[in-house]
């Protein structure tokens, strides 16, 4: 059964050369070779600021950019969000398009005594992070922190899920054939729609 599929690639380097561009890309091939519709969402090239005032979360008109990711996120079945790890946590811009696009009245609802019940239901995700030490490292010593919130304090609480991931961990050392490796993993994700 095929599926609709928004590819958020969350580098905010608009530089081909990124790891985090090529497994986007990666997935993307994989989901439409099975027929599954895909949506790349390439935040280096669209503008996005950040959320600045509390009647701009709550009330702000979203610029026609963040409308479209509105557009793109309601219409997909699941989501593919890949980023790499900045200071332990995701980039800013990637930070500042889930302030914009995950507002009241479209992520989750403008009744505050409702907010826990989101208004993305149905839909599932992966969450793809980069990074330069080992990943074991990452989820057992840092605890993969900016993971478990992005999943727990975004996603979830949107009323996404299930929600999966994938941690890859020493890009910098990254030969190439770890890269084609990794590249096939996502054309393989993408191919099942997960």
């Amino acid at each position: 059964m095929s599926k609709s599929i928004v590819v958020i690639d969350g580098h905010p380097d608009p530089d081909p050369a990124r790891l985090c561009h090529a497994l986007a890309a990666a997935y993307s091939e994989g989901a439409q070779a099975a027929g599954h519709r895909v949506v790349h969402l390439t935040l280096a090239r669209i503008a996005i600021d950040p959320v600045r005032t509390r009647a701009d979360w709550e009330d702000g008109v979203p610029e026609p950019a963040v409308r479209d990711c509105q557009h793109a996120v309601g219409a997909a079945d699941h989501l593919v969000i890949i980023y790499p790890l900045w200071l332990g946590s995701m980039p800013a811009l990637l930070k500042a398009f889930f302030e914009q696009v995950f507002r009241p009245g479209f992520a989750v609802k403008r009744d505050r005594m409702q907010w826990r019940a989101g208004l993305l239901q149905g839909k599932s995700a992966r969450v793809v992070v980069t990074m330069g030490m080992p990943a074991f490292a990452y989820r057992w010593f840092f605890g993969a922190h900016s993971l478990k919130s992005l999943k727990r304090n975004i996603l979830s609480f949107s009323g996404i899920g299930p929600i999966r991931n994938t941690l890859i961990g020493n890009v910098e050392g990254c030969s190439a054939e770890s890269r084609t490796r990794l590249l096939a993993t996502m054309r393989e994700l993408g191919h099942a729609g997960s």
